[in-house]
């Protein structure tokens, strides 16, 4: 049934889906669910915790940003060319003035984006910081200024000097995305009515209180760098003998340590690294020890001179990504670095986002878009006028490996841009339906939805069903509500339902719970693309469920001949296990673990627990040639 025939039937299917995007703040203290006696807070109390979440989004936003402002001024401030800045505001159009300045000579050149404007005001607070920027780089320091002015930010100015010079790049940057955000984020969270009165009836739900958790493993530090939590770098004076590097395999039950000059690595099955840091302090005396950190310099050259990411199946691989070394903490936690040494993505794999839209000129996800469709209007493109479906498009598969801002978790693949839902950011049962069958009918394989109500529509599931039958996986996010209440469409059996875990692996504290949840992903402060080429970290079971369909996708691409059945099985079986052993209503069956369920797909070869069934299906295709 091609989705024109759908029409009819859904004309009645009006209830309202609205968009799990809730914000939650990080506590220096790890916080631990009631399971057994949840609180509701009072009206007041929600008001204030759902404005903590905001203004940590915010705030992890503004720093995300300039974050991004700074890794380019540094690229620019090595070389600088009028070209080269004059393509850059093009392409991202917060870059409203670029300053060349030379400090000896005091020259400088302007290049101000066609769109800048500025009052009388403006204008001398912006020379004002520029001053105070020039004297930055005189003195070969970098300046970041506050955001401006006080009354209603617009702006922010940063500096980067060229290195071992007087002279440096410094740009006037719009910070119009911190109020796009605070909107979007408002009505998302129903701070301000959503949607508006008379439109959608939609219902809300109080979230519960918190206490405190045991931390489950060693991400249990806001400011910490992340590491493998059962690797040590270690340094010695003298290189350890053959016969000693056998007695420390033997002793740490690991596989031959990677080397660059008096430098290992050294990767245990049995010992953490402060485990592992203790014993070669005891019984080797080293020079120097560090946890082996995931972060490292965005040059790759670097990588590269240091020789320890070589191709082995257990090194993680590192992308260039501006953004992906100083953010990116929920790709590394779920193991998709080493995912990608089995696969990083077939182009022949479509993913769909049924959601409010695709910046379809964003540059890190140029090339990874097919023509989508808008519900909504269809005589018009699919375009993002919320910022939720271009941020749910940057987890699955912005471009890797660009020195661009995030990475996707697919290098390969394609997108398939659905607009179901209006600039509000809600949609219909039967404009989430109809985009559902048309993205079936265009042959996508996966379906994300990051959506959802606490109305059982019928239409809807027909459509859920719909897609099931074809073979596709649907992936849904279960909801923001910390509550016990099953969310449609993540509740349907046709569904791989994703709740959200924070970097503690706890589950985050806005995420609902109950028997149909499948499995978890990280969805506290999730970085990825949002429109006009810009970045936002965002938070929410929203966040968490690209994860689990671009896995989907790495499945299907690893071991196409696989039943939709079974890659959701393969997912639920190959998770980091959480809560009590086994499933369980908070965490389901466990966060998701890419590394594990790639290796559980079988590449080239059927997975043993699909064996038979695999052969079943090549007996048949033989049986079908020869008819």
């Amino acid at each position: 049934m091609k989705w024109q025939k759908w029409a009819a039937i859904g004309i009645a299917g009006v209830a309202a889906i609205a968009l799990f995007t809730t914000m939650y703040p990080a506590n220096d203290v790890p916080i631990r669910q009631n399971a057994s006696k949840p609180v509701i807070p009072t009206p007041k109390q929600e008001q204030k915790l759902k404005q903590m979440m905001l203004q940590r989004d915010m705030t992890a936003t503004e720093r995300l940003v300039r974050l991004d402002t700074n890794q380019h001024l540094g690229l620019l401030a090595k070389s600088f060319s009028k070209a080269q800045a004059t393509d850059l505001q093009k392409d991202h159009r917060q870059f409203q003035k670029i300053v060349w300045f030379d400090g000896e000579t005091n020259r400088e050149q302007r290049i101000n984006h066609p769109q800048f404007k500025a009052n009388d005001s403006e204008k001398k607070q912006i020379n004002q910081h520029i001053n105070y920027a020039k004297k930055a780089i005189q003195k070969g320091k970098a300046y970041e200024s506050p955001l401006f002015p006080q009354s209603k930010p617009k702006y922010y100015i940063i500096a980067q000097p060229t290195k071992g010079k007087k002279q440096g790049v410094i740009a006037l940057m719009d910070a119009g995305i911190l109020s796009r955000v605070q909107d979007h984020q408002n009505k998302n969270l129903r701070l301000t009515p959503y949607p508006k009165e008379g439109k959608y009836k939609v219902e809300s739900i109080h979230a519960d209180t918190h206490r405190d958790i045991t931390v489950k493993t060693g991400h249990d530090n806001e400011k910490a760098s992340h590491y493998y939590e059962n690797e040590l770098v270690v340094t010695f004076e003298n290189p350890p003998s053959s016969r000693d590097m056998k007695r420390i395999e033997s002793e740490l039950s690991c596989t031959p340590a990677k080397r660059i000059g008096n430098t290992y690595i050294f990767h245990s099955e049995k010992m953490t690294m402060h485990e592992l840091k203790s014993y070669f302090e005891r019984h080797w005396k080293p020079n120097y020890v560090e946890p082996h950190y995931l972060y490292m310099t965005n040059e790759t050259a670097g990588i590269n001179d240091i020789g320890f990411l070589n191709d082995g199946e257990d090194t993680p691989e590192i992308p260039n990504d501006l953004l992906f070394s100083e953010y990116q903490w929920n790709l590394p936690i779920i193991e998709t670095n080493r995912g990608w040494k089995l696969t990083k993505g077939s182009n022949d794999i479509i993913v769909a986002v049924v959601d409010t839209g695709v910046d379809i000129n964003h540059p890190d996800l140029k090339g990874k878009l097919l023509k989508g469709y808008n519900v909504i209007n269809p005589d018009q493109e699919p375009l993002d006028d919320v910022g939720h479906g271009t941020h749910v498009a940057g987890i699955i598969s912005a471009k890797v490996n660009n020195n661009e801002g995030i990475a996707g978790m697919m290098w390969g693949g394609k997108l398939l841009p659905v607009k179901a839902l209006d600039n509000t950011g809600s949609g219909t049962t039967y404009s989430v339906a109809q985009g559902i069958i048309w993205a079936v009918d265009q042959g996508a394989k996966v379906i994300n939805l990051s959506l959802g109500n606490y109305a059982d529509a019928q239409f809807l599931h027909e459509a859920i069903k719909y897609a099931f039958d074809r073979d596709v996986v649907i992936i849904a996010a279960t909801g923001n509500d910390n509550t016990e209440r099953p969310g449609y469409p993540a509740a349907y059996p046709e569904v791989l339902s994703v709740s959200a875990t924070d970097y503690h692996l706890n589950r985050a504290s806005f995420s609902n719970y109950g028997d149909y949840i499948d499995v978890m992903a990280p969805g506290e402060s999730i970085a990825s693309t949002y429109p006009d080429n810009q970045y936002a970290a965002l938070s929410g079971t929203s966040m968490a469920s690209p994860h689990v369909a671009a896995l989907a996708a790495l499945i299907r691409s690893i071991n196409p001949d696989l039943k939709n059945t079974e890659v959701m099985d393969i997912i639920r079986k190959n998770v980091i296990d959480l809560g009590d052993t086994g499933r369980d209503k908070y965490f389901g069956y466990g966060q998701v673990d890419v590394y594990a369920a790639l290796q559980a797909a079988g590449g080239s070869s059927s997975p043993l627990q699909f064996w038979p069934q695999a052969i079943e299906r090549k007996i048949q295709s033989i049986v079908d040639n020869a008819k």
